[in-house]
């Protein structure tokens, strides 16, 4: 069994603690594999991890969430300020460039991270990036997000997340159809239904639309030295990160690689949203050993 190692960089404005699977430098002179996402913490790659033990697996908490205390006296999270922390999260590892998967929000910063220090990534796949800008219907992306957050301001996070459910799931470009229908139940999909009070959630409130507002450059993009794999969810359909994904893809003047399962494809049963970690890792590593 690979042994994890917690350790906590001191960084301004920020702990941020990050976990250590396996030895580094690596053996085998493999690249460290590192897994990220936003709002998501490194508990979320705990039914992915252990079916990478031929890697050395490297996760961590996003500024400002999970165990990684801020002390910058801000509450946003902005794929700039993460990229930052990671380009410096990279050079505390001390084993040179990584391999770095980023899924959802932690795509976005993956996105950044290359667009800036191009030389800390050897391949980086990018799983559902969620970019408003890159969808034909940037506006009605706009106006989804604005409706679950006004729904999280009024009733608290039940009716907050349900209103997010109903939008991520989607199919299709956000049409007159998808605005007319009623407010979902939030105790329909499993959520509380009374309002605990708190309005700070990170998915929710206004704290990470600059994930969604960012808009990637192509021409940096392009030019990075990192080897750019775009993924999308085999069963995601047309769902709102699937068409953020493939636009994404074709920006950068290629096809999006299809992974198993779905936005979470990579997350075991207890998450609730279980997907297909085994089958997600096998895909993962073959992706990888092609660069």
């Amino acid at each position: 069994m690979t042994t994890t190692q917690t350790h906590t960089l001191a960084l301004p404005g920020v702990d941020l603690v990050y976990d250590v699977r396996g030895p580094l430098p690596p053996a085998g002179g493999q690249p460290p594999l590192l897994l990220i996402g936003q709002p998501m913490t490194a508990e979320g790659f705990n039914a992915l991890a252990p079916h990478l033990t031929d890697r050395t697996v490297v996760t961590y908490d996003p500024r400002g969430l999970g165990r990684s205390t801020r002390s910058d006296g801000r509450t946003d999270h902005t794929p700039q300020q993460q990229a930052a922390d990671l380009h410096q999260l990279i050079e505390a590892l001390g084993a040179g460039p990584v391999d770095l998967f980023g899924s959802s929000g932690g795509a976005v910063t993956a996105l950044e991270l290359v667009a800036t220090h191009p030389s800390d990534v050897v391949t980086l796949v990018a799983h559902e990036p969620p970019i408003n800008a890159v969808l034909p219907d940037a506006a009605g992306a706009e106006r989804a997000r604005a409706g679950f957050h006004e729904a999280y301001q009024a009733k608290g996070f039940g009716a907050g997340m349900a209103a997010f459910v109903a939008m991520t799931s989607w199919q299709g470009e956000f049409t007159d159809a998808f605005f007319a229908q009623p407010t979902p139940d939030p105790a329909m999909l499993g959520m509380p239904s009374e309002d605990d009070g708190t309005r700070d959630d990170p998915l929710l409130s206004k704290k990470s639309w600059a994930v969604t507002d960012y808009r990637p450059d192509p021409d940096r993009l392009g030019s990075a030295s990192t080897r750019i794999v775009i993924a999308v969810g085999e069963e995601s359909g047309q769902t709102y990160t699937a068409r953020t994904a493939v636009a994404t893809a074709a920006l950068l003047g290629q096809q999006a690689t299809v992974f198993p399962s779905h936005h979470g494809g990579f997350l075991g049963a207890e998450s609730g949203y279980g997907g297909k970690p085994e089958e997600f890792a096998a895909k993962l590593r073959e992706v990888l050993a092609t660069g």
